[in-house]
């Protein structure tokens, strides 16, 4: 049985993927490495393991997954569908709800959003964003129990189940933690990323956003703004500012929509009033303490990061209005550097490195 401590930690204190998932984990590092989150706790994969004891006693469910043909799509979704039905109506274990309705409580009963937080997901070696479910604008204390159950039933998403068998993963090694986090309801939010994601240049951050909610970017409502900043001076290089027809705002929720609609059921989905719809989300001074931020990230993991980012609203300098709602390894141009004969560029101390060692090789005569 599980420890009643082991069961839901604080951010603060998650520990590793093997406990915290993916999403999890990074979370805490990011809490204890002094970078500003939203506020929250984790619930562990312990959690998800009593649950299972009951929903899956003997393993039937799983061990059905794992013997299906991975080209069978139809028999997959039947066993991927047995398992998120059994884990659905499944009852939480006593001591899990009443960790968790400790912890939410002392968030004061407000909206926070319910993320899965799979123990492979956000690695380097494969990324399984998206795969998973996410409830945004939950509130209430049995709204939060179901999106919990939901989201450890969202392990056996179709999509998941599918990519899964693609890589010959066994289902045993696998688990689900879960993130619960205060909503905020930002003035812009959206993506960065440490190297450029279309030519792989690690001396710039490259920032997506727009108004309100990032899930508008994500849900591709909205053609985002874009800027480039160098690594190296600071400066803007590059800005394209779209029109952004609507805005993604918090709305707070006390059912859980059915899987597959949990995020939309906490976003209230409103035209952009016609005085920002072609103004940047964000003022130079926001672009230049979010890439900041992202600096300081890529320096505490030592590896290229894709990191979701809002800013808040307020008075307060624009460094104390950024917070971090993830940052994931970057794999796109990992991979294809792993693929490569050799590194595109040897690994330098310093992002001004890369450039001064062009004016070291020989040049063509």
């Amino acid at each position: 049985m599980a420890d009643a401590d082991s069961i839901v930690l604080p951010l603060a204190r998650a520990p590793g993927a093997a406990a915290a998932g993916g999403k999890g984990a990074s979370l805490g590092e990011l809490v204890r490495a002094g970078i500003p989150v939203p506020p929250g706790f984790v619930v562990t994969t312990d959690a998800f393991a009593a649950a299972m004891a009951g929903n899956d006693p003997g393993g039937e469910l799983r061990a059905g997954i794992e013997a299906s043909d991975a080209a069978d799509l139809p028999g997959l979704a039947r066993a991927a569908a047995r398992t998120r039905d059994a884990i659905i109506a499944g009852p939480l274990p006593a001591r899990t709800a009443a960790a968790i309705r400790d912890a939410y409580a002392s968030l004061r009963d407000a909206p926070v959003a319910v993320r899965s937080s799979a123990t492979m997901e956000d690695s380097a070696a494969a990324s399984f964003a998206g795969l998973q479910d996410t409830y945004l604008g939950i509130q209430g204390t049995e709204a939060v129990l179901d999106a919990v159950r939901r989201c450890w039933a969202s392990l056996y998403n179709d999509e998941s189940v599918a990519y899964r068998r693609r890589l010959g993963l066994p289902e045993g090694a696998l688990s689900m933690a879960v993130v619960v986090q205060l909503m905020v309801a930002p003035r812009s939010a959206g993506v960065m990323f440490t190297r450029s994601p279309v030519s792989g240049d690690r001396s710039v951050v490259a920032i997506e956003g727009t108004w309100g909610l990032g899930s508008a970017l994500v849900a591709g409502d909205v053609t985002p703004d874009s800027f480039v900043i160098s690594k190296i001076t600071g400066e803007i290089t590059a800005r394209r500012v779209s029109a952004k027809a609507v805005t993604h705002q918090l709305r707070a929720v006390r059912v859980v929509a059915p899987p597959g609609d949990g995020a939309a059921a906490g976003v209230a989905v409103a035209d952009t009033p016609a005085e920002l719809r072609e103004r940047a989300c964000l003022s130079d001074g926001e672009i230049r303490a979010l890439a900041a931020v992202a600096r300081r990230v890529e320096g505490h993991y030592g590896s290229p990061q894709d990191i979701e980012w809002a800013v808040l609203d307020g008075d307060a300098p624009e460094a104390e209005r950024v917070v971090l709602l993830q940052s994931r390894p970057e794999t796109v141009w990992a991979a294809r550097d792993a693929a490569a004969s050799g590194p595109l560029a040897a690994p330098k101390a310093r992002p001004a490195d890369h450039v001064l060692s062009l004016f070291a090789k020989p040049q063509p005569r």
